[in-house]
């Protein structure tokens, strides 16, 4: 087969951005040591991004975003992979500014490829993909850090977001007590679902930006959020806690102090899941397909098919999806 179906973003004469599905060629993805048949991707806040035109995710139009893919070998000039390996790819440069798991075709350097876990089948995999890989390292961090069940509650921000309910259920399966914040209501059903035992609202982070300190509430957090709600988090830390920082939908920037490190000893960690040494990447894809295996993904992820992908785009961007987005690319 020359040609394959492709989610393509183009720019119109008036500067607006509209994604649609339409046929390529194999000829035209970039060069590459690895041309990969994809079967699964996933929809990533980035992915959306890049979708609607932001220059500081992708450069050039058109453009086929995905910064995830699953999918099976066809062709390979590395003695690493052959034709039938199943594998994954996350992060680096797919779906970017290189033609990305939107499409049923991918052409990529070899060294950004892992083979498929034996423990995930590649459906699972994009269930998880960059989110459940981010959701994986900032527990990773955490862990590093010092936490234990034992040390008190973990607060997950943006807990109905990909990475956020991936990093409740992760939590939760590993024995934490997990309190779970959203700005989404109706959605406490959801999240005690994923093993949260509280629920906070987004209000409620909000509250006290003014205040140096805050009264110490969490043992640990995992913020995707960012901006101020990001800093009245550390402000709300107990003695010695960390917040693992991967997300910026709340904003990049915040109003901050030392306070809370030189009197708490706190810790700010940072968290990337895309140009992490594929190394570090392999080990943590290990982990969750087995001791950290996520048992309930199903229950927070829905599939869309390439032609359902751009509805799903508007809805990422309006803060109205919850959970995973599987993209069943056939």
């Amino acid at each position: 087969m020359s040609t394959f179906q492709a989610l393509l973003v183009n720019e119109d004469s008036s500067g607006h951005f509209l994604p649609q599905v339409v046929t390529r060629d194999i000829a035209d993805l970039p060069a590459g040591e690895v041309l990969i048949r994809v079967h699964y991707s996933s929809l990533n806040y980035k992915d959306a991004l890049s979708a609607s035109g932001n220059r500081g995710v992708t450069r050039q139009y058109p453009h086929t975003p995905g910064i995830d893919a699953a999918g099976v070998v066809e062709q390979s000039t590395v003695s690493e992979f052959a034709p039938g390996d199943e594998v994954i790819v996350t992060g680096y440069d797919l779906g970017m500014n290189t033609a990305g798991g939107f499409g049923q075709y991918i052409r990529v350097p070899s060294a950004w490829l892992l083979k498929r876990p034996k423990g995930l089948a590649l459906r699972e995999a994009m269930m998880l993909g960059t989110a459940g890989l981010t959701a994986a390292l900032c527990v990773a961090k955490l862990e590093q850090a010092g936490l234990t069940p034992e040390a008190g509650t973990v607060l997950v921000t943006g807990a109905t977001g990909g990475v956020g309910s991936i990093a409740v259920a992760l939590l939760a399966s590993l024995g934490y007590r997990v309190a779970a914040a959203t700005g989404k209501a109706g959605q406490d059903e959801f999240l005690r679902g994923l093993g949260a035992t509280q629920v906070v609202s987004r209000e409620a982070l909000q509250a006290g930006t003014a205040k140096p300190m805050l009264k110490e509430q969490w043992a640990a957090a995992v913020d995707t959020v960012g901006g101020d709600i990001l800093f009245n988090v550390l402000k709300s830390l107990q003695y010695g806690g960390s917040v693992a920082c991967c997300g910026l939908t709340a904003g990049i920037n915040f109003q901050a102090s030392v306070l809370p490190f030189i009197l708490r000893g706190v810790n700010l960690l940072g968290v990337d899941s895309v140009e992490l040494p594929l190394v570090v990447k392999a080990s943590m894809w290990d982990k969750l397909s087995l001791q950290w295996k996520v048992a309930n993904l199903a229950t927070l992820t829905h599939e869309v098919s390439l032609g359902e992908l751009p509805a799903a785009i508007e809805q990422i961007l309006a803060g109205k999806l919850v959970g995973r987005v599987l993209v069943n690319l056939g």
